[in-house]
């Protein structure tokens, strides 16, 4: 009997070929034959399961967009009690650094896709490259945060996420460039978490 095959698990299987290249080497290196040769199949089923190297590169978007959030949602369950928005971006922040190899590749593959961004305009048009439902969903938590009273009111919930992911991937560049440890950034980011979430108002004179 013919071998049964399982076409997802062949898909991941050509995917996760698909990012260890581009983590290692960069998106140049990559291409349908150097993607067989890195997963260990023939051509033909490269091209049997992908049409051509946009496809392979959209999955690849698809599954780093993927592996964050399961980041991010396995740092969400792992806060004790209710989670605030402080832990909401502790939680996206944390998972945007690079904590292990596994994360250091994923972050090495996302900046050779940005990278090609800047001058590939089929990948520039991507919406993955361009995290926009990221900061909508991150400035909707702080806006909550800021009408319940936990945010001062001269804040601008927009300006503090945009600057707060701006941040957290300038760090990114500053691990993977082994200028500093994880933990080192993490400390960064807390610092300005600290100052955000600082409370807004102090009692004077005091009570009696």
């Amino acid at each position: 009997m013919p071998k049964q095959v399982d076409h997802d698990q062949r898909r991941r299987q050509l995917t996760e070929a698909l990012l260890r290249i581009a983590g290692t080497r960069g998106l140049r290196a990559v291409s349908m034959r150097e993607i067989a040769a890195e997963a260990g199949v023939s051509l033909r089923v490269v091209q049997y399961y992908f049409t051509d190297k946009q496809a392979l590169l959209d999955s690849g978007l698809t599954e780093l967009t993927a592996r964050l959030d399961r980041r991010v949602r396995q740092r969400a369950a792992a806060t004790t009690g209710e989670l605030s928005a402080r832990s909401v971006l502790e939680a996206v922040l944390g998972a945007i650094l690079p904590t292990d190899e596994q994360s250091r590749l994923d972050s090495l593959a996302w900046t050779a896709y940005y990278t090609a961004a800047l001058t590939d305009p089929a990948l520039a048009a991507t919406a993955l490259i361009r995290p926009d439902a990221l900061e909508d969903f991150l400035t909707t938590r702080l806006t909550t945060a800021q009408q319940a009273g936990d945010l001062a009111s001269e804040r601008d919930p927009r300006t503090e996420v945009a600057t707060l992911l701006a941040l957290a991937n300038g760090l990114t560049a500053s691990v993977l460039g082994r200028q500093r440890s994880h933990e080192a950034a993490t400390a960064i980011i807390d610092y300005h978490l600290d100052r955000l979430f600082e409370p807004t108002a102090t009692l004077w004179p005091p009570p009696d």
